[in-house]
């Protein structure tokens, strides 16, 4: 029988990072700065051209980048593909982030919409096959009115 670690003796977690892998990752720093209003803080370069390591400032956050290394399992997913992870980017106005990255050459899933958990947000694909939900607030909803909603639009549909 395995036993779950002591929370006690675990190292507390101090970040957690978004590491992107893309087939361009140049391509892809021009297009979140365009698209997000990324940064770019630093690229590691080799000699061949290929970026082994780029990091991006989005706002308080840090998303890491690089091109592919399929020689360590390190792949980009399929353009037309459904990755498995949804980035989530919180702002000031997803109406205008969506339109912005439409604009740098996004392709917009759904549409801005009001959401049951007291979002309005929107999801796109990238160029580079990942997928955002570009998210702000419209309403403050206690987790038990979450529930009630969530469980409402089962009873609906």
């Amino acid at each position: 029988m395995t036993q779950a670690p002591s929370t006690a003796a675990a190292s507390p977690v101090h970040e957690l990072f978004a590491y992107l892998c893309v087939r361009d990752t140049a391509a892809a720093i021009d297009f979140y700065a365009r698209a997000f209003g990324a940064t770019e803080l630093y690229r590691l370069t080799e000699p061949s051209g290929r970026i082994g390591h780029a990091e991006l400032q989005l706002g308080p956050a840090v998303v890491m980048v690089a091109d592919e290394f399929p020689e360590c399992g390190f792949t980009a997913p399929p353009p037309e593909g459904v990755p498995s992870v949804t980035l989530h980017l919180h702002v000031d106005n997803a109406d205008a982030m969506g339109r912005q990255a439409v604009a740098a050459g996004a392709t917009m899933l759904s549409e801005p919409t009001d959401q049951f958990y007291g979002e309005r947000s929107c999801r796109l694909r990238d160029p580079f096959g990942h997928t955002w939900l570009i998210g702000h607030s419209i309403e403050t909803v206690s987790s038990q009115e979450m529930q009630r909603r969530y469980t409402a639009m089962f009873e609906t549909s």
